[in-house]
C-alpha cells in the first residue's frame, strides 16, 4: 500500500518543542552580527547541519532553480560558497549574477534569508578555499562534469576512485573550474517562529547611499 502523502502532512506538527524570543529592538546595526550570533546558538542548540543552505538562481530564461549548498564563510566581502563554473548553477550565475540564499533552523524555529549580486572570488582564493576543506572534497573536486549527463554509475564510481587517489597523492592539485562565490546581500531577513503564530520577521535593506542598513518589521 502506498503512503498517504496528505494524512501524513496532516499529522505532522512543527516546533514542538520550547523556542528562543526575540527582542529585534535589541538587534545590531548590521545583520552580519545577527547572523553569526544565531549561527552561534544554532550550532549550540545542536542544530544538524545549520552551515548549508538553499541558493537560488535563475537561468537565461528567468527560470528559477534551487539547491542545497554549503556555507563557506560570511565577512564583509559576502556570504560566499562555491562550485564548478561549468555546473549549472555556476552557468547560471554567469548568465544571471544575482541569487537568494536560505538558512532554516527548525530546532529554534528560525530562518534566515538573503539575496543580492553575486561576485566570483580571485581564483588563488578559490582554491584555498578548496585545500582547506576535507580530502573528500578535494577528490569530488576533482571528478568535475557536475551537472553534464552521466553514462552509468560504473564510469562515476571509477573516475571518483582515480580522484581520491590523486587527491590523497596531491593534497594541492588544482581543480580549475572549482569557483568561489560571493553574495553581497541587499536585503537579509531574520525569522523567529513562534508557536502562537505571532512570529518575527526582522528585515534588513541596504541603503541606496550604501549608508549603513534600513531595520524594519514585516507581519508574519
Amino acid at each position: 500500500m502506498e503512503p498517504d502523502l496528505h494524512g501524513l502532512l496532516r499529522s505532522l506538527r512543527v516546533w514542538d518543542t520550547e523556542l528562543p524570543g526575540f527582542e529585534p529592538e535589541e538587534a545590531p546595526q548590521e545583520p552580519l552580527a545577527l547572523f553569526t550570533r544565531w549561527f552561534a546558538e544554532a550550532v549550540a542548540a545542536g542544530q544538524p547541519e545549520p552551515h548549508t543552505m538553499s541558493l537560488a538562481t535563475s537561468d537565461e530564461d528567468g527560470l528559477p532553480d534551487v539547491r542545497i549548498v554549503m556555507l563557506h564563510g560570511a565577512d564583509a566581502d559576502g556570504w560566499s560558497f562555491a562550485t564548478h563554473a561549468t555546473s549549472r548553477k555556476g552557468r547560471q550565475l554567469s548568465a544571471r549574477p544575482y541569487a537568494a540564499l536560505g538558512f532554516y533552523w527548525p530546532v529554534q524555529g528560525r530562518q534566515v534569508r538573503l539575496r543580492g549580486p553575486v561576485t566570483v572570488a580571485p581564483p588563488e582564493e578559490g582554491q584555498a578555499d578548496l585545500h582547506a576543506r576535507s580530502p573528500g572534497a578535494l577528490a569530488a573536486a576533482l571528478v568535475g562534469h557536475q551537472s553534464e549527463v552521466l553514462p552509468s554509475r560504473e564510469e562515476l564510481a571509477r573516475a571518483s576512485e582515480a580522484a581520491w587517489d590523486r587527491a590523497q597523492r596531491e593534497p594541492d592539485a588544482l581543480a580549475p573550474t572549482w569557483t568561489l562565490y560571493r553574495l553581497q546581500p541587499e536585503e537579509v531577513e531574520f525569522f523567529q517562529g513562534d508557536a502562537r503564530r505571532r512570529h518575527v520577521r526582522l528585515t534588513y535593506r541596504r541603503r541606496t547611499d550604501d549608508d549603513g542598513w534600513l531595520r524594519e518589521l514585516l507581519w508574519p
